[in-house]
């Protein structure tokens, strides 16, 4: 699975005063910017591809009609935030009415896998992806704070000061979450060990 980050050379503050004018036009390169990693933060937040892409759609929507009243700072953590928000109302919605709809049962290839090596075996892409479906799982079991920063920090690589941004809370409790939630994620490993590939098993500590 290849993973579009982010333009370094993207100058965002014009684009942005743009669409605050009105450009539709500018906000749409926003959209094309961030659309990868707002979707990949929702899909591991929500386990299902379509409420992903809803929760995704549903965002840059609210981003749009909310552009004004961005003051600066990181586009993207406000944007992320919008779509971790997104996220949560449908989840507390899953909550009120708790189904399981048969797409959830079918695998999803293009979030199953961990990043693929070209020069991987396919016995070893293979384990790769076991993998991946085994540690979204694990994820799927965490509380929705600690789902969302272990999302945003170990799977897009934000730092602590973006997820702090994001999720509105204090640098000292993204650090605790995430503690927590790779504490519960390892437990959850070790207890399938016998599912994990032999290269990738875990053990106990000592």
């Amino acid at each position: 699975m290849t993973r579009r980050a982010p333009s370094a050379s993207l100058n965002e503050e014009p684009l942005i005063c743009a669409a605050q004018g009105g450009d539709v036009g500018a906000f749409n390169r926003l959209v094309l910017e961030y659309q990868q990693i707002a979707y990949n933060v929702a899909y591991r937040i929500l386990g299902n591809a379509d409420q992903a892409a809803d929760a995704t759609q549903d965002a840059f929507v609210r981003a749009y009609n909310a552009l004004h009243q961005f003051r600066g700072g990181s586009f993207k953590a406000w944007m992320l935030r919008i779509v971790t928000n997104c996220c949560y109302d449908i989840l507390r919605v899953k909550q009120r009415r708790p189904t399981t709809p048969i797409d959830d049962l079918v695998e999803d290839d293009e979030h199953s896998r961990l990043i693929e090596d070209p020069a991987e075996r396919p016995d070893e892409s293979l384990e790769r992806q076991q993998l991946g479906e085994l540690i979204q799982a694990g994820i799927a079991t965490l509380p929705d704070d600690q789902r969302t920063v272990v999302v945003l920090s170990d799977i897009e690589g934000l730092s602590y000061d973006e997820i702090a941004a994001v999720t509105s809370v204090s640098l000292g409790t993204v650090k605790s979450r995430l503690s927590r939630a790779r504490a519960k994620l390892r437990d959850y490993l070790l207890e399938r060990r016998e599912l994990l590939p032999d290269r990738f098993r875990l053990m106990d500590s000592e």
